[in-house]
């Protein structure tokens, strides 16, 4: 065979094998690709968790219209503390510390219902009628988180639900498991 004909073979050789490996990728990308789409899409499973809801006091939320802590999973909401009795009165008018303590007290009693403590909130928002009276008292609040501070915000507002309220605490706890 002259060098000519064998250089002719060796590149029709070569031809042929690049086309049938370049057919091969094809052939495997289609096949993959048709099994893709015939596969049903995996989607996240998220379990349905029933909202398990706490009234501190029943009647008085009742009438205005809230629930003082909702669960849901390990996640806890609660809703702004005031310094009042079952009744809806006022306790401890004009004492911004005091007030402080009884929003502490019974926000302590809602952790106390779902088995946890200041030291599972990661969220608290405090709101008052007076900034700069709270920031003189504010120091009660390491007496209450012993490990660490939560995340928050303080905002002063104009009012609060009652006449006379100086301050209201809300907070979100979450549950390690």
């Amino acid at each position: 065979m002259n060098s000519n004909l064998q250089t002719k073979l060796i590149m029709k050789t070569t031809k042929f094998l690049a086309l049938g490996v370049v057919t091969l990728l094809l052939a495997t990308l289609t096949i993959s690709c048709i099994q893709k789409e015939t596969e049903t899409p995996t989607e996240p499973v998220v379990q349905s968790e029933t909202p398990e809801y706490f009234s501190l006091r029943p009647e008085l939320e009742k009438q205005y219209g809230y629930t003082h802590a909702v669960k849901i999973g390990n996640d806890i909401k609660i809703s702004g503390a005031v310094s009042m009795d079952d009744k809806g009165n006022l306790i401890a008018p004009g004492s911004m510390e005091q007030q402080m303590k009884n929003c502490y007290a019974d926000l302590e009693k809602i952790l106390n219902h779902y088995g946890c403590t200041f030291d599972d909130v990661v969220v608290e928002n405090v709101f008052t009628t007076n900034m700069s009276e709270f920031i003189n008292v504010s120091g009660y609040r390491n007496s209450v988180y012993k490990k660490q501070f939560p995340t928050g915000t303080w905002l002063e507002v104009k009012g609060l639900a009652l006449p006379g309220q100086l301050i209201e605490i809300d907070m979100e706890v979450h549950l390690t498991k």
